[in-house]
């Protein structure tokens, strides 16, 4: 009997900021899923002229220039201790990143080579896309190493991630409300033998 291909599992991925989300949706991209990364949505929104513009005139100010047209660490600085300049931007960003994602989701549900659908969404919970998600994994990960691999990564400062996660909901509220967790506070091949085992037990129970 063939697939119901509309039935592909949607598969939310939260963690702190640092915790190796991305490296996560990476593995179950190895397997054949597709995965959907919020973040590169919003780099590539950022890229278009119309949402720059959008984006200085919702500002009041242009995190933009010829030289350097996506200046993601001024985006950073107008937002990040200004509650009300990230309402702004996320009224301009977010309807147009949920909706690709729309897109993409039945575009993939539509590929008979894909198993799954992964969602990298950093705010998945928030904006409540949880409720959308066959299966939430939680990803684990120690404060300490968290930060450490931001700093080394993004050259962020620890009142950068702070301030960055007080607009995310607790730890502790994306751990209940998850399925799964994964624990990547050790070596790649470790994660990918749990990312491998989860992977199973979802394509066993489509």
């Amino acid at each position: 009997m063939d697939q119901d291909l509309t039935q592909k599992k949607l598969v939310g991925i939260v963690g702190g900021i640092g915790s190796g989300k991305s490296t996560v949706a990476a593995e179950f991209s190895k397997l054949g899923c597709a995965v959907i990364d919020a973040d590169a949505l919003v780099h590539r929104l950022l890229d278009e002229k119309s949402v720059q513009e959008r984006v200085a005139k919702t500002l009041r100010t242009s995190p933009f220039n010829e030289s350097a047209p996506l200046n993601r660490r001024r985006i950073a600085d107008l937002v990040f201790d200004n509650p009300e300049n990230l309402a702004k931007l996320n009224s301009v960003l977010h309807p147009r990143v949920l909706d690709e994602t729309e897109r993409l989701i039945e575009e993939y549900r539509k590929t008979e080579e894909i198993s799954a659908i992964i969602l990298d969404i950093p705010l998945l919970i928030e904006v409540g896309w949880a409720k959308r998600c066959d299966r939430i994994i939680f990803v684990e990960c120690p404060q300490k190493l968290r930060y450490q691999r931001i700093k080394t990564k993004r050259n962020l400062s620890v009142k950068d991630i702070k301030m960055r996660e007080n607009f995310q909901i607790s730890l502790d509220k994306k751990r209940f409300q998850a399925d799964t967790t994964i624990n990547n506070n050790t070596d790649q091949l470790s994660l990918a033998r749990q990312v491998i085992e989860i992977f199973s037990d979802i394509v066993k129970n489509c």
